[in-house]
């Protein structure tokens, strides 16, 4: 039966568009609410309390589509409260959407502790979530606190780790809004993940802070539900509960495939089908004119409008198009038909008839024009003409406020600067190329998601193609405010970094300083990170004891000459594994320097805000906040357990005593327990005192106080020295060296001194001279 709505009949001709407008939204509503209705029957419950269950969802079977859209309404509480069946039955269903999206609540993970800084309580959360997938777009991984690091990880076969460091000494240090370190962290989460438990912990037990902030919080929550604010860091507000957005879809298959089996196919009359981005499956939506539910077996319906006699009347079929558009959609006649409309041409006209298209236009020779026509066509050309230059205006504006504002960004980031220090340098060889943003957006199909390589602390980096079909690495740094020190400094480091040339570094192309923050350009390395060979699914790699120990010392090397051979020495602040990247032929390249620092030649430590990975972070240097070369010893320390042991830096699998490697290490060196934290197959592959000497510098690496520390200088000539006796190993055997002399009489004993074995140091110092070039900056 039509729905009546009377108008009065003095309404004015000027408010009958937005009062059209209210009335076609009052007939969506209308229309939306008699297709749920049509869903509904005393069989199949639509509403659990406030909350809609529209279908493909149900809470009975056979009123859903597929297994995991059934859901549970417990009668129990009042209100109602609708649950996931799946093996967490705690997750809470707040609302479902036809979009493709459902929100629940989650839990928050809590570590606590009193003022004498002992734990009074700690919790860790998992979460399985069945076919829906966490939205990558509405949620963020969070963590709350000024001693926090929260970690979150897949289980149940999804494989990744990730999370994030927050500290601050003072309630008056924090930024309300900010989550980036100070008080507040966060990160984001990768691709279909359906199973995800997340920890947090603290380093100091929150004695420093306990005043203002006794307890570190973990949780992901909808991102544009959470701000971030300073009384969070007393008790998070007594919250409980956040809330999350899960994505939805249906079937297992894309919709060219899912199309070709119609009885099974879900989009019904009226809709269309476009593919899920987070997982398999794809989603229905309502064709153009049409509402309601495209899953429902009815499928979309249409709004109809009618009047007569100042009265609108309405019903569920169609929307006229030709009543409601604003102008018209046609240029002269206008047709309604079903879900949608038809344009045509009077006699003695021809075109489609169509406003955005050809229009109508009198045939050749055709005298029968009327002059209401010829006015018509008048003023449409009149108005395509204004409307044509606003646009050209437009558009005009719009390219030069673009250019303005890139032309601004250039010299906020320092790009004068940096073009004054290539000036100088003019006659000699520059390393340093300036991109522009046309580039860098061309070459990696304007920063598209199927580019990203990485996502980190310290920004996003993509897989880009230049002009010229060289395959580089697009380094996006996040968002920050930068001081006039840090500019000088940043463009310092582009001039130097540009010009390293050492084979085990990753080297750094160019710049480009034209968006708000800049962007470095880094050579490709195809084989992955040392992280992703050595960690792989299962824990088992088939990495040999010959490369590790070739890769360590290609380290090494690159550390040391940073330190050592750079014109000005570069500390690089956050060695580890997944910083290590490795090329076809498996050569170690150090990367990432986004955390890097110069070091002047009169100084030898800087002090600066703590910054580095969990795990790998030098405690001296969190302590005192003290940089040194050492900082990058320690670390690379724990990289070297990390190939003897095949373990992880951090990880809560761990028993408590051994979720930090570092730790565990040192204690198993200290029990004299080498033997069982290491590798199996590093054991099989490695001679004994080989591996006894490699864990002893590795210990040594590891010491708390950085005066004890050996430099990289030392710790590289002595991985090369390791390496080098290895290879000649066969000096040593006897029956090997009689036969040698035998064959090449007194010329060995020359060679060597007429000794049986070779010197230490003539080995790895005689390696060092060569791998170690010193640099010059004017190259």
């Amino acid at each position: 039966m039509p729905r009546k709505l009377t108008l009065p009949m003095y309404l004015p001709r000027m408010l009958l568009q937005p009062m059209l407008a209210w009335v076609l939204g009052s007939a969506v509503l209308a229309a939306a609410a008699a297709s749920a209705a049509d869903e509904t029957s005393s069989v199949c419950s639509r509403t659990c309390d406030q909350i809609k269950v529209p279908y493909p969802f149900g809470t009975k079977e056979g009123c859903y589509m597929e297994e995991h859209f059934h859901v549970t309404c417990d009668h129990s509480t009042d209100p109602h409260k609708l649950y996931l069946n799946t093996s967490d039955a705690n997750i809470e269903i707040r609302d479902i959407l036809l979009s493709g999206e459902l929100h629940i609540s989650s839990q928050i993970a809590r570590d606590c502790y009193n003022k004498q800084g002992v734990q009074v309580f700690n919790n860790q959360i998992s979460v399985r979530s069945g076919k829906f997938p966490i939205s990558i777009t509405r949620n963020k991984f969070i963590a709350i606190g000024c001693d926090t690091y929260g970690v979150i990880e897949g289980f149940d076969g999804q494989n990744y780790s990730t999370g994030c460091w927050s500290q601050c000494d003072n309630i008056n240090k924090v930024i309300n809004g900010s989550c980036s370190g100070i008080g507040c962290c966060e990160k984001s989460i990768p691709k279909g993940v359906t199973s995800f438990k997340f920890n947090v912990s603290s380093h100091d037990k929150h004695t420093r802070v306990w005043e203002f902030n006794p307890c570190s919080y973990a949780f992901v929550a909808e991102e544009t539900n959470y701000a971030f604010s300073s009384v969070d860091l007393a008790s998070l507000q007594n919250r409980s509960m956040v809330p999350v957005v899960l994505d939805w879809a249906v079937g297992n298959q894309r919709c060219n495939e899912a199309k070709k089996n119609l009885t099974s196919f879900a989009c019904k009359a009226n809709s269309h089908c476009y593919d899920f981005d987070n997982g398999p499956g794809y989603r229905c939506n309502c064709s153009q004119g049409y509402e309601g539910n495209p899953y429902s077996p009815n499928g979309c319906s249409a709004i109809e409008f009618h009047i007569k006699d100042q009265t609108w009347w309405f019903s569920v079929s169609d929307i006229d198009e030709c009543v409601i558009s604003s102008p018209s959609p046609c240029n002269i006649t206008c047709q309604n038909l079903p879900g949608t409309y038809n344009c045509s041409c009077p006699e003695g006209y021809e075109g489609d008839g169509r406003t955005d298209g050809s229009g109508c236009s009198p045939i050749p020779n055709s005298n029968n024009i009327p002059p209401l026509i010829k006015i018509a066509l008048g003023i449409s050309i009149g108005v395509s003409v204004l409307l044509l230059g606003g646009s050209w205006l437009y558009c005009g504006f719009r390219q030069r406020n673009i250019i303005n504002l890139r032309e601004k960004f250039f010299q906020q980031n320092g790009g004068i600067m940096l073009q004054q220090q290539l000036s100088m340098r003019e006659g000699s060889v520059q390393y340093a190329k300036i991109f522009t943003a046309e580039d860098l957006e061309k070459a990696t199909n304007n920063y598209h998601e199927s580019r990203i390589l990485g996502q980190g602390g310290q920004g996003t980096v993509y897989k880009g193609v230049l002009a010229d079909t060289t395959v580089v690495a697009i380094k996006k740094a996040k968002v920050a405010e930068q001081s006039q020190s840090q500019i000088e400094q940043f463009i310092n480091e582009v001039i130097i970094l540009s010009q390293v040339n050492h084979r085990n570094v990753v080297k750094l192309l160019g710049c480009c300083l034209e968006t708000q923050v800049p962007l470095l350009v880094y050579e490709f390395i195809t084989n992955g990170t040392l992280y992703d060979h050595i960690h792989t699914v299962g824990g088992t790699t088939s990495m040999s004891w010959e490369n590790r120990l070739r890769i360590a010392t290609e380290t090494a090397a690159a550390l040391s000459y940073l330190h050592s051979a750079a014109s000005t020495p570069i500390i690089h602040r956050d060695v580890k594994s997944t910083n290590i990247l490795l090329d076809d032929n498996y050569v170690a390249k150090v990367s990432d320097f986004g955390s890097s620092r110069l070091i002047p030649m009169d100084q030898t430590q800087l002090t600066t805000l703590v910054q580095g990975t969990l795990g790998y972070l030098d405690p001296e240097y969190f302590q005192t906040s003290q940089l040194t070369e050492r900082s990058d010893v320690y670390s690379f320390g724990v990289v070297l357990v990390e190939l003897l042991t095949s373990k992880k830096a951090i990880s809560f699998d761990r028993p408590e005593a051994e979720r930090n490697l570092a730790m565990y290490f040192i204690s198993a060196m200290k029990e004299d327990c080498l033997f069982e934290i290491v590798d199996e197959q590093v054991i099989n592959d490695a001679k004994a005192d080989q591996l006894k000497e490699v864990a002893s510098l590795t210990n040594r690496c590891l010491r708390v106080k950085g005066d004890e520390r050996p430099t990289m200088k030392e710790v590289a000539m002595e991985l090369e020295g390791l390496r080098m006796m290895e290879k000649n190993s066969w000096l040593n055997d006897k029956k090997n060296l009689e036969e040698t002399q035998y064959l090449l009489g007194d010329q060995l004993s020359n060679a060597y001194g007429g000794g049986t074995s070779m010197s230490n140091s003539t080995a790895y110092d005689s390696i060092a001279n060569n791998a170690m070039t010193p640099f010059h900056s004017g190259r």
